[in-house]
């Protein structure tokens, strides 16, 4: 088994990073991070925000990530380095955007494991003996002091389990992945078998009772993008594939299609499976809003008791297993800003398993530190979809560079239509800021403003000997894109305004042309291909030779 060498000679190798991974390992921890809490109440919200027209929501979603996806299948696969997504920019714009693009991909996923220890405390207040755990406060069930305590403990199990060896992971990962898709393809049959009122899709106010900022709203807001996320999970284990050109790019576009498609299904069968008595005048106002774990309950609703409980169980299940791989590649993801040198070397340190265990604990203090401002399962979902697609934003535009830059580079997968699905991407990725709404991408500028501190305090201390160029001239675009879309949102449909200064369909137009003159600017003031083949060389290159 082949590990990074600690001398110039072949003999000696240290504990690091092993490529231990294979293609459903791979395939498995995308799939298990898109099947979490967000297939157990995202179709609920849903409905709730657009109507029987979240079906149209769910359809917008899943194009809208699958564009991203694919973009990062071509990344990946020519690139399998650990933390992939927090790297990519680094390597096409140097330091200052490699920083900033690394922060966001460590916010959001250090944020998903406690959302998915909400979820589980959520369909656990069905059982008596869990009812102290939450209380219901504005239509939210918002966490106690002693929830706060059982959520800080399931964390802490969570956690543990990742300091066993990166191939026991994955193998209790594949075997929960397995479950937790099995378990929505057997609601989806049942209910379509069992009950299925077409009469519900015109109940209420209508099919479309909300128009298309419903339908909008609903993508970023109720679940549905938060529900869609994890494909790019294959690319931040890529550091441990032990055959990553070949299997990246299968591993994220096949998690991708079966997500979605899995998704679709459930919104139309649990629309067609609620009894009248949880359909008022107003799908906004409907009983069904107020459900605790919507899909079991349901489930009790129309008779079907042992559904009710496999999907009680599964609520226990599908949370840990998403809580558990976000939990893994928060730490791969710091490795990899240790490794460019952005955060203190300290978490590089790997245990004798090859487990980063500076990443894990710090992933473990933060996930715990969540659960204060953030009590609930929805007040978290926001601020996680902001913080994903402002990560993913980072893919399109390092993908626009290196085909530029690098045309003669190796692609184990070229994304066909390349050149205009990198800036289309783009462009995705910033309509879904748009859509979260300025109450959600406000937390999110404080976010990225403490992030900014804590990078330039290791950078001052001198917590990492790698001291990477910041590469001014090439990050020159990133304030003005930070600041102008905040102030697209702002000034939007979506943003505080009576008055909008862009009103619907108007912000989106909007959007898409700064979205086009950033990609353009950034991609002229990228590093030249001798710099970005330099830093390639440095590090992604011996990445790759560990590879046994």
């Amino acid at each position: 088994m082949a590990v990074p060498d600690t001398t110039p000679g072949p003999k000696a190798r240290a504990p690091g990073l092993r490529r231990e991974i294979g293609f459903v390992g791979l395939i498995w921890a995308s799939e298990g991070s898109i099947i979490g809490s967000g297939w157990l109440f995202g179709a609920q919200g849903a409905l709730a925000a657009a109507g029987p027209a979240a079906i149209i929501s769910w359809a917008i979603g899943g194009v809208a990530i699958l564009i991203l996806a694919l973009v990062h299948a071509e990344l990946g696969g020519m690139y399998p380095v650990s933390g992939g997504t927090a790297r990519f920019p680094h390597y096409a714009f140097g330091g200052a955007a490699g920083a900033s693009f690394g922060w966001f991909s460590w916010l959001q996923a250090v944020t998903v494991a406690p959302i998915e220890v909400l979820a589980m405390i959520t369909y656990a207040q069905h059982y008596s003996w869990a009812g102290g755990w939450e209380k219901v406060r504005s239509g939210e069930h918002i966490l106690t002091p002693s929830g706060i305590a059982v959520a800080v403990g399931l964390m802490a199990v969570i956690t543990s389990v990742n300091f066993l060896s990166i191939r026991l992971l994955a193998r209790t990962n594949s075997a929960a992945t397995w479950w937790k898709v099995g378990t929505p393809l057997l609601t989806i049959f049942v209910f379509a078998i069992v009950q299925f009122h077409t009469a519900n899709f015109t109940a209420a106010d209508g099919f479309d009772p909300y128009g298309a900022k419903g339908i909008l709203s609903a993508v970023s807001t109720s679940g549905i993008v938060f529900a869609l996320l994890g494909f790019e999970q294959a690319d931040q284990l890529a550091g441990e594939s032990a055959n990553p050109k070949r299997d990246i790019p299968r591993a994220v576009i096949g998690s991708m299609v079966l997500g979605i498609l899995i998704y679709v299904l459930l919104q139309v069968v649990f629309l067609a499976a609620l009894p009248s008595s949880q359909i008022g005048s107003h799908w906004a106002t409907s009983a069904f809003t107020a459900l605790s774990g919507p899909f079991a309950q349901v489930a009790t609703l129309i008779s079907l008791g042992w559904l009710a409980t496999v999907l009680y169980l599964d609520a226990v299940i599908s949370p840990a297993g998403t809580g558990l791989i976000y939990i893994t590649a928060t730490s791969r993801v710091s490795y990899g800003l240790s490794r460019n040198g952005y955060v203190p070397s300290a978490f590089e340190a790997t245990d004798r398993r090859g487990v980063p265990w500076v990443g894990l604990s710090t992933a473990f203090v933060i996930g715990c530190v969540c659960f204060l401002p953030f009590p609930s399962w929805r007040s978290l979902v926001g601020l996680i979809t902001s913080a994903s697609v402002l990560m993913y934003a980072g893919a399109p535009l390092s993908f626009g560079v290196f085909r530029n830059r690098l045309p003669q580079a190796h692609r184990p997968y070229r994304l066909p239509g390349g050149s205009w699905m990198s800036p289309l991407a783009f462009i995705v990725a910033n309509l879904l800021i748009l859509w979260s709404g300025w109450t959600t991408d406000w937390k999110l500028g404080v976010a990225i403003l403490i992030g900014y501190v804590v990078l330039v305090a290791n950078r001052v201390a001198g917590m990492n000997p790698i001291t990477p160029q910041l590469d001014l001239r090439a990050a020159q675009w990133l304030p003005v894109y930070l600041v102008g879309m905040g102030l697209i949102v702002y000034l939007s449909d979506f943003g505080p305004l009576r008055h909008p200064w862009f009103p619907l369909w108007w912000d989106i137009g909007v959007t898409a042309v700064f979205s086009l003159v950033v990609y353009h600017w950034a991609l002229a003031v990228a590093l030249p291909a001798d710099r970005i083949q330099q830093m390639i060389d440095k590090v992604v290159v011996p990445e790759q030779e560990e590879i046994p």
